[in-house]
C-alpha cells in the first residue's frame, strides 16, 4: 500500500502561481510513476502531468504544457506540482497518484494509489 497526501491547494488570481506537493508513505516511493489529476465541477478526472521513477521522463497535458512543472524528491517521498500562469479555467481538486510503471498519460483506471485531493481555485 502507498498512502498519499496532497497539499499546497488555495486561491490564486488569474497569472499567479502555486507549488502543490504529494508525500508519499508505506511502499518504496521510488518505486512508482508519479502523477497529477485534476478533476472540476461535473467534469471527469483528467491527466495533468507525470514523472518517471528517476525523473528522467515528464510528460505534460497540452492544456498545461509550458505552465506546469513537475518535479520529484526521492529521498523526501515527495513530488511536486508547480502551477505558473494560473488561469480561472485551472479551477479543479488536483489529485497525486501512483503506479509502478510507465507511461505517464493514462487514465485514471490504470492508477493505483491516489491522495484525497486539495482545491485549486484561480480567480479572474
Amino acid at each position: 500500500q502507498v498512502q498519499l497526501r496532497e497539499s499546497g491547494g488555495g486561491l490564486v488570481q488569474a497569472g499567479g502561481s502555486l507549488r502543490l506537493a504529494c508525500a508519499a508513505s508505506g511502499r518504496p516511493f521510488s518505486n512508482y510513476v508519479m502523477g497529477w489529476f485534476r478533476q472540476a465541477p461535473g467534469k471527469e478526472r483528467d491527466f495533468v502531468a507525470a514523472i518517471s521513477r528517476n525523473s528522467d521522463t515528464t510528460d505534460y497535458a497540452d492544456s498545461v504544457k509550458g505552465r506546469f512543472t513537475t518535479s520529484r524528491d526521492n529521498a523526501k517521498n515527495t513530488v511536486y506540482l508547480q502551477m505558473d500562469s494560473l488561469k480561472p479555467e485551472d479551477t479543479a481538486v488536483y489529485y497525486c497518484a501512483a503506479k509502478p510503471t510507465w507511461p505517464g498519460r493514462s487514465t485514471p483506471g490504470n492508477w493505483n494509489y491516489w491522495g484525497p485531493g486539495t482545491q485549486v481555485t484561480v480567480s479572474s
